[in-house]
């Protein structure tokens, strides 16, 4: 069975011999914020796997691009951010939630009726944002899922600081009046 929690662990652990000196660190540290980023963009497992490879073998193959070290974090999103826009562009979108994660963040003791209120609702908050333009979906994901500061979403989106926690209130204020207009009907 594959879940985010094994396929974290796994990719955290399947480090190659590194060549460029401290690249093996880097992937360890940064897997599973990428992987984090990356799954809440496309949800399913094992087309984030390959995803995450993908971002991990570009970062690699064009280390000598990267102009300090200070800057990684933000060059990595940023080719995170490419290599998904560019499997949107081939692919499309696609809709599917991983049965899997939903049983691993769901709370063990939870009843089956509150699962499936659970589900229903995750279900209902990502359709919302899928309905968001591509930008706002980005800079959440960048903030909740990569777990990044705003100042290095403002780099990664090429944004002000301030436009960048502007567009997260408003996003967070638009997301919550549409869930809350959704429970009164």
């Amino acid at each position: 069975m594959s879940t985010v929690a094994g396929s974290v662990s796994q990719g955290a652990a399947r480090v190659p011999a590194a060549v460029i000196p401290g690249f093996a660190d880097k992937y360890r540290d940064y897997f599973p914020r990428v992987f984090a980023y990356i799954y809440a963009r496309v949800g399913t497992v094992h087309l984030t796997e390959d995803l995450v490879a993908d971002v991990f073998e570009r970062a690699y193959r064009n280390m000598e691009s990267l102009r300090s070290d200070a800057a990684f974090s933000t060059w990595l999103f940023t080719i995170a951010r490419n290599v998904i826009i560019s499997h949107g562009r081939k692919f499309g979108r696609e809709t599917i939630v991983d049965p899997d994660v939903m049983g691993d963040i769901s709370p063990a003791t939870a009843s089956v009726e509150s699962e499936v209120v659970l589900r229903e609702e995750l279900q209902d908050l990502s359709a919302i944002v899928r309905g968001f333009p591509q930008r706002e979906q980005d800079i959440l994901s960048l903030k909740f899922d990569a777990e990044l500061p705003n100042a290095q979403i403002a780099q990664i989106m090429g944004l002000s600081e301030p436009n960048v926690r502007v567009i997260i209130f408003r996003t967070l204020r638009k997301l919550r009046e549409i869930m809350v207009a959704q429970r009164e009907r």
